[in-house]
């Protein structure tokens, strides 16, 4: 079973995240899930969702809740050093943050490696794993572009979360499908969330 390891932090776009926490799960992909104290907060302002604070009360709400075959979700704090994607002995196929903070860029572009997903981060681009980081933040200042710049020779993927409208969107949920395909084309991991250009209509 391919590991995926997912982060979700503070910026807006928490739909696209949980998205494509549904979206791997029924695809059959075992997801590490980590959320910082910031991504708590957008998820109860966006969606009216509660992120709780402990990882095995988050394990057993969100597993019931898109759902998830038994083992298949962890969740892990983002101070537990002893979760899998913290070392590179036992790294994840690829990981995407999603959204992810400028900030978050910032650390993980520093290789500051202050808690989990900063660190799982370090470990994908070390042991040359895919990482995917979907940003949300418009516009982008000379120190934004400089971190994905640096990112990008790193071997990251920078992916900022811009829906297109080519596919004649109905819905703020194709919008956020649009954004979604994407990510799970970078990481590997099929869909059928929307029809590709050059397809038959």
């Amino acid at each position: 079973m391919k590991t995926v390891a997912l982060a979700f932090t503070g910026a807006s776009g928490m739909p696209y995240g949980l998205r494509l926490l549904e979206c791997l799960l029924q695809a059959g992909v075992r997801v590490h899930l980590v959320y910082s104290q910031a991504a708590q907060v957008v998820a109860k302002q966006e969606l009216g969702l509660t992120l709780p604070a402990r990882a095995a009360e988050a394990e057993r709400e969100l597993a019931a809740r898109l759902p998830a075959q038994p083992g298949q979700l962890r969740v892990f704090g983002r101070d537990d050093w002893f979760a899998p994607m913290a070392s590179g002995s036992n790294p994840p196929d690829a990981m995407a943050v999603c959204p992810c903070t400028t900030g978050t860029l910032a650390a993980i572009a520093a290789g500051m490696s202050d808690n989990l997903i900063e660190r799982a981060a370090d470990v994908a681009l070390k042991e040359g794993r895919k990482l995917v980081l979907v940003v949300r933040e418009t516009p982008l200042s000379a120190i934004h572009l400089e971190n994905m710049l640096k990112l990008a020779r790193a071997g990251a993927v920078i992916l900022p979360a811009n829906p297109a409208f080519y596919h004649h969107p109905q819905s703020v949920q194709d919008l956020v499908d649009y954004v979604t395909a994407r990510v799970l084309d970078h990481l590997g991991v099929p869909h059928r969330l929307m029809g590709r250009w050059g397809e038959d209509r």
